[in-house]
């Protein structure tokens, strides 16, 4: 329903502007909706002042949506889905989502999952998730309430696995009984995005919804719109000042599909009501999605608790806001429209900042009566062992000060002899492992179906084995996987039609069908959105990057959204996507690169692969689709038309994760590498051989998990010396690794020789033979490293060669 007219200034006269109402269906779920903004609106007002009065450090809060989203939850469904961000606070009580009390709890930071569910004090107050697994991480069913991906800070990233989550809804639809179980009613859910009219403007937002468009999936995307994005205003954020009127060209009409659009005014109950039902409906019966632009919003107490609003906003706009509030409009539209008289209504709005009031106290009871008793246990402890300490807490009480007031009395009973100093620190140590573990835990999958946990199987060969192209023996093997596990799909660029430009997939599509081997268009990071959404409803989705530097354009996806979504939620939510992907070496600049430290650092959380050939490729897939971590699989790029032998067992085998292996033993140094680098390692070998240098050259596989039984430095204890070979650049992956080998695991201290790396030029590699060579470590570039390591231990039997 489109609205362009002019708002009348006073919250009376407005509501003789909304739709006459006599429906009392419609008037009792309106004051019980009042109700439920009202308790949103309290809770809003309570948290700025637990941070001013110093119980909490941030706020922010969804004040001025809140009649919006009463109707908008009037619409979900058991089994329907939310991704929003951080406004949603009456969205989340309406749904039941989340209670005022977690809403407070997390506005402390309780890290008590029981108490704080979404993250366990992870994340800042407002961002909002459901719990989708238990606590072994299995899959909880998601059909009998409203489920909520979890949120983050990283504007619009939500977009992208709002729109794999309805597009799980499009592969569920006439799924057996057997598939959906659990996880869909049929593909009738629909899943409600919401986000800011100034995040609007980020790409992220634009591409999810094009590729929502090209879809046809049942995601219902609201834009709360209140006119500034903190303190810029419309018209310098998006093409003519209104997201609806810049996306008008995708647009559905009577002769084609598109994108449903329309608006209505945040004040405006019953078209809000009727706005929203109208698209929910459509979304629902045939997969078509909306948009749904909610104008004339307003933010009563500013963007958050770091800043004021009067700074930025016209003193004539704080007055159209104050007369324009939704709250005050729905009263007003209550009284004279539905009859309701004030007392009832002044009754409601006592009763719900009472009970906002009664679940902050109660959560802050909560969380800092346990903090109190840690505290007095510390304390005991430090008395017992120093009698005339003064021990003194942060008001309010914090684990931080605890901890610290235990390191002091540990530093002040040092060198004391006796079992009160070990029992001191004893006590400290474990107190700062527990703490540390209410942080830190859920990285990493922690469930028994870690992909790290499943055992390795060898290929196996028979006497006379078939030799084909490495890109044949992917072929085989998602040929048989796709056969095997009906929940696993393929998408990306080209993996359809075509079957992979390397021709990995080919004939798959018409095989197992078109909503198994998926063609996409170029979108990376919605691609990875996709397949995150499905994971999330659990699908096994295979991820297709068409090269590693693509990769990047999907990166703030990886890396804010699926490397942290386990941790974010303390262990509550998983997605076991597997990004495929093609690196190293190649002619050009963008497709030769290998940013292995990128995603190494940015997507902390997920696993990365890397391995020499596609049989080790096949047996990592095999591995990963066993676990529920998820993980980036980087094949070599010019490996696909190098001959393999095809091993017997390729259905049946697991490459283990973090498991390097040796690929030529030696004595004198060790070689460490990975991927397209193995090959060039063993030719430097070869060569090394000649010059009288025996070296020893590892396949790491993995870089993380990376080499979990030491086996690298047992090599090093051996050779007493270590070259890390490796094609990023000067300090990326080669950083990684030393400190690993020689930090973490110890190595150093086997050492007779300085370690030395051999990576890739810092420039990107130029095009053609001669800038590849010149610009990417190569044998030779090894065979000098190497010798001159053995020049620094015997320089007459290795004079210089340069």
């Amino acid at each position: 329903m489109d609205h362009d007219g002019v708002s009348p200034r006073h919250g009376r006269r407005l509501a003789g502007s909304l739709t006459s109402v006599r429906d009392q269906d419609l008037a009792s779920e309106a004051i019980a909706d009042y109700r439920t903004a009202c308790l949103s609106r309290s809770i809003s007002h309570i948290g700025r002042r637990e941070v001013s009065a110093g119980r909490a450090k941030f706020g922010i809060f969804g004040d001025g949506k809140e009649t919006a989203q009463v109707a908008l939850a009037r619409q979900t469904q058991r089994g329907d889905w939310r991704a929003g961000y951080y406004r949603d606070q009456t969205f989340v009580l309406a749904t039941g989502v989340a209670t005022p009390r977690m809403l407070f709890a997390q506005l402390y930071g309780d890290a008590n999952v029981a108490r704080e569910p979404a993250s366990g004090g992870r994340q800042m107050n407002n961002h909002f998730a459901t719990r989708l697994l238990d606590p072994d991480g299995h899959w909880l069913s998601q059909t009998q309430r409203v489920n909520s991906a979890a949120g983050f800070g990283a504007v619009a990233v939500q977009m992208a696995s709002a729109l794999g989550l309805a597009y799980a809804s499009k592969l569920y639809r006439g799924a057996t009984p057997a598939l959906r179980a659990g996880f869909s009613n049929d593909g009738n859910e629909v899943v409600f995005a919401s986000i800011g009219n100034g995040s609007a403007a980020e790409g992220i937002f634009f591409e999810s919804v094009n590729a929502a468009t090209v879809l046809q999936v049942p995601l219902v995307i609201c834009v709360w719109d209140d006119e500034f994005a903190i303190s810029v205003p419309n018209a310098l954020q998006m093409a003519h000042g209104s997201v609806s009127r810049a996306l008008s060209g995708m647009r559905a009409s009577e002769t084609a599909t598109g994108l449903r659009i329309s608006s209505a005014r945040g004040w405006d109950y019953p078209a809000l009501r009727q706005t929203m039902k109208a698209a929910t409906d459509a979304a629902r019966s045939v997969h078509v999605p909306a948009l749904i632009h909610v104008t004339e919003l307003t933010q009563p107490l500013g963007h958050s608790t770091s800043g004021s609003h009067e700074r930025y906003k016209a003193s004539e706009r704080l007055v159209w806001e104050a007369e324009h509030d939704c709250l005050r409009v729905m009263r007003g539209w209550l009284i004279d429209e539905c009859g309701f008289a004030v007392a009832v209504l002044e009754e409601i709005e006592e009763s719900a900042r009472q009970e906002a009031q009664a679940q902050c106290e109660a959560a802050w009871t909560d969380y800092a009566t346990e903090l109190r008793l840690e505290g007095e246990r510390a304390r005991d402890e430090i008395v017992r062992c120093l009698p005339d300490a003064t021990v003194a807490f942060d008001d309010p009480i914090s684990r931080r000060s605890i901890d610290m007031a235990l390191h002091q009395a540990v530093v002040a009973m040092r060198g004391v002899p006796g079992p009160e100093r070990r029992r001191l620190a004893g006590f400290a140590q474990e107190y700062r492992d527990q703490s540390e573990q209410r942080y830190r835990s859920s990285l990493y999958s922690e469930s028994a179906d870690n992909p790290i946990r499943v055992s390795g199987v060898a290929p196996t060969y028979t006497s006379s084995p078939e030799w084909i192209d490495g890109r044949q023996i992917l072929l085989r093997f998602f040929d048989g996987k796709l056969s095997e596990e009906q929940r696993l799909f393929i998408l990306g660029q080209d993996v359809a039609q075509l079957g992979d430009v390397n021709l990995a997939f080919e004939g798959l599509a018409l095989k197992h069908g078109p909503l198994r081997v998926i063609d996409t268009g170029i979108r990376e990071a919605t691609i990875l959105g996709q397949g995150i959404g499905a994971a999330m409803r659990g699908l096994r989705p295979i991820v297709d990057i068409q090269y590693l530097d693509y990769l990047l354009f999907a990166l703030e996806v990886a890396s804010d959204d699926l490397s942290t979504l386990l941790y974010r939620t303390a262990g509550g939510q998983k997605a076991p996507v597997i990004i495929r992907t093609k690196g190293h070496r190649l002619l050009g600049m963008t497709h030769s690169g290998s940013p292995m430290a990128v995603l190494l650092h940015a997507c902390r959380g997920m696993y990365l692969c890397t391995p020499r050939d596609m049989t080790r490729a096949a047996g990592m897939y095999a591995t990963l689709l066993d676990g529920d971590n998820p993980a980036v699989v980087v094949e070599v790029l010019n490996g696909y038309r190098i001959k393999e032998p095809v091993p017997a067992n390729l259905s049946q085998m697991r490459v283990p994760l973090g498991i390097p292996e040796t690929l030529r033993p030696g004595s004198d140094v060790t070689v460490v590498t990975y991927g397209a680098m193995c090959r060039i390692a063993l030719e430097a070998a070869a060569a090394l051989s000649d010059l009288g240098v025996d070296i020893e050259v590892i396949d790491i596989q993995t870089l993380n998990p990376f080499d979990i039984h030491h086996r690298i430095t047992e090599s090093v204890a051996r050779t007493g010396a270590i070259v890390v070979a490796d094609e990023d650049v000067p300090g990326g992956a080669s950083a990684f690794l030393m400190r690993e080998i020689l930090e973490v695991q110890g190595a150093f201290q086997h050492l007779d020789a300085a370690p030395r790396t051999v990576t890739a030029a810092a420039n990107r590699p130029a095009y053609g033979t001669d800038g590849d060579f010149f610009t990417k470590p190569g044998a030779l570039d090894i065979v000098s490293v190497v010798y001159d390591v053995m020049g620094e231990r015997a320089p007459a039997q290795f004079p210089p060669l340069y």
